[in-house]
């Protein structure tokens, strides 16, 4: 006979109980013991789960990253909107939720980007994949916008998706360094001026 499966519901809350807590510290500032006091799970079980911090990390951003994405296929979806309004919808939220100053776990890829890249292979080419995979989306609407005449870009609709990407990564920093959403008003100028928006 084997053994029962792992407890799934246990697993996710460790996950969204540490990407909240890492989304405000950071990943190395944070320990197991706080994650696990959070989510009321006892300290032994993190390894029936996790092989090792590194591992947990890993599986973090990737559920992180798997949400992001369902959430943005959700808006590619939308019936009725044009390449532009998805778009404008897409950096609308992102300043809603980045420029929130207590992410409660909504900023991860933007929190331990530059921190994790260089402390783990596994998590730097997890974050690899998720960021990859919104440009891929964000290149779908813009090739959308550029299709129904509501974006007018001449560059490659790719470049133009990652250009905005890292357009819109830099602002999250900045607006954390200054905490005002000054940073983001700019880059929504810049993005108007890339798609060729009207004012």
């Amino acid at each position: 006979m084997s053994p029962p499966p792992p407890d799934t519901s246990t697993r996710a809350t460790i996950l969204a109980t540490g990407q909240t807590i890492m989304s405000r510290k950071g990943f190395s500032a944070v320990g197991l013991t706080e994650i696990l006091k959070d989510a009321g799970v006892p300290k032994g079980s993190f390894y029936h789960y996790f092989a090792s911090k590194d591992a947990f990390g890993e599986a973090m951003l990737a559920a992180y990253f798997d949400e992001y994405l369902a959430e943005m296929d959700a808006l590619v979806a939308r019936p009725g909107l044009t390449g532009a309004e998805r778009l404008s919808a897409y950096f609308a939220a992102w300043r809603d939720n980045q420029g929130a100053f207590d992410c409660q776990g909504r900023c991860l890829a933007v929190k331990l980007g530059a921190e994790v890249a260089d402390l783990s292979e596994p998590m730097r080419l997890t974050l690899k994949t998720g960021t990859a995979a919104i440009i891929a989306r964000m290149t779908r609407m813009v090739g959308d916008g550029v299709a129904d005449g509501s974006v007018g870009v001449t560059g490659a609709a790719e470049d133009v998706a990652a250009s905005l990407y890292q357009l819109w990564l830099g602002a999250s920093v900045m607006a954390k360094i200054v905490r005002t959403h000054a940073p983001f008003d700019i880059a929504l100028h810049s993005t108007r001026q890339l798609l060729g928006l009207t004012p």
